[in-house]
């Protein structure tokens, strides 16, 4: 009798173990099918055909297709998204809770040209500002600044970006809210906005002085002018008058500078027989005391077919440079005017042999207020703001400008003129 019960329950203990086993198998099968994200056939694996894994089978299969179906929709969300926001010129940034990029369009490539290929990275890999992470987490918690201007560092520059962001609805329908960002580059709009203080301050700087030498001497005029030797109040009177002409030179050099720049530069183009030009202007620098004891050359082509220019304003070009030449070479320099005809342009070159200038101020010598020896440049009246004019007025003509010195050799200031119009 024992041993029948012991057959009988090594029995019951076999079909346990063996009913155990085809459930294992039955579960390995539907894990896999779950993570292959395929259909799960009961008849494919031994163990599995009772009415019961049948009917596991069939709510898992429905769940596999329900999850493909939404995955799916995702894509094709994402590649609609990504397709209408593309074409944007604004840089549009996704992520999700975790900070997974999900989308970035073609302008942020752009504006950050080494963000290539960065969907599923992690946003702190790609983008690298503590201040710019601090604003994702704000506007995760909904309590950001409607817009916030950031600076990223790009190698030895900076990109400057003015960005909105918002939290939005994930599109898979999962847990944890999308973050989206409008990002806008400003970089150019931070540079204009430097150069104008540096400008506004510029101008402050340089009116100060001639304006603080009036007013004084003008008050010592007023407190003394009845005790004060004639002598002194005559010395006092040209010193006034000096720096209101300094003034006055400055404010027209301004009103110059400004009227180039705008929309409307008043370029008036017409028909001009550039030698004739050129040869008139030397004539009348020849008889100027200022040139009197320099010597005035003028060397170029004399047949040359009319170019189409603003003849008053190439005058400016060319007696600014002479200007120059005149303040800051020594008595018995010679000034030379050049020109030599190239394929579709002219080169005009205003050189002389006074002492040159150092080679790190060159780069430089067109900037606004620019004096390579700012005291000396004052003493002589000018304003730092020739050769800005110069460079400008070029322009417009659709020329270039550059300048070639050595110490001890003289300077040279070279322009061209082209031939046949481009507009402006």
């Amino acid at each position: 009798m024992l041993v029948l019960i012991s057959v009988v329950l090594a029995l019951a203990l076999g079909f346990a173990l063996k009913i155990c086993w085809s459930d294992r198998r039955a579960l390995r099968g539907l894990h896999l099918a779950i993570q292959n994200h395929r259909a799960f056939r009961a008849n494919e694996i031994p163990g599995a055909e009772s009415r019961d894994w049948r009917q596991v089978c069939a709510d898992t299969n429905e769940l596999i297709q329900e999850l493909s179906r939404l995955q799916q929709l995702r894509t094709g969300q994402l590649a609609q998204l990504e397709a209408t926001l593309g074409s944007l010129q604004e840089a549009v940034l996704i992520v999700d809770e975790q900070n997974h990029i999900l989308l970035a369009n073609s302008a942020f490539a752009a504006i950050f040209p080494k963000a290539n290929n960065i969907v599923n990275e992690r946003l702190e890999n790609v983008l690298h500002s503590s201040v710019f992470l601090s604003y994702v987490e704000s506007v995760r918690q909904q309590n950001a600044q409607p817009q916030k201007e950031i600076e990223f560092a790009e190698g030895n520059r900076s990109i400057w970006v003015e960005m909105t962001g918002s939290s939005i609805p994930p599109l898979d329908g999962q847990k944890g809210n999308w973050s989206l960002f409008v990002i806008h580059d400003i970089t150019e709009l931070k540079k204009l906005e430097l150069v104008r203080k540096e400008f506004v301050a510029n101008v402050s700087h340089e009116l100060r002085t001639p304006l603080s030498v009036i007013k004084g001497y003008a008050e010592t005029l007023v407190d003394g002018h009845h005790d004060m030797p004639v002598e002194d109040r005559d010395r006092f009177l040209k010193t006034i008058q000096r720096h209101t002409e300094r003034l006055n030179s400055l404010l027209e050099d301004l009103l110059t500078l400004s009227k180039l720049e705008s929309i409307n530069p008043g370029l008036r183009r017409e028909s001009t027989d550039l030698p004739a030009l050129l040869e008139n202007i030397i004539e009348d620098y020849r008889i100027r005391p200022a040139a009197q004891e320099h010597r005035m050359v003028l060397e170029g082509d004399i047949a040359m077919e009319p170019l189409l220019i603003d003849p008053l304003k190439v005058t400016q070009v060319l007696e600014n440079l002479l200007d120059n030449a005149l303040k800051y070479t020594p008595k018995g320099c010679t000034i030379q005017i050049r020109s030599k005809r190239k394929e579709a342009e002219v080169e005009l070159c205003v050189a002389d042999n006074g002492p040159g200038i150092p080679e790190e101020n060159l780069p430089h010598l067109f900037e606004r207020f620019y004096r390579v020896d700012k005291g000396r440049s004052r003493d002589k009246g000018g304003t730092g703001l020739g050769l800005s004019i110069v460079k400008h007025i070029v322009q417009l003509h659709h020329g270039r400008c550059w300048v070639e010195s050595q110490l001890g050799q003289g300077t040279a200031f070279y322009f061209t003129l082209p031939f046949r119009s481009n507009g402006g």
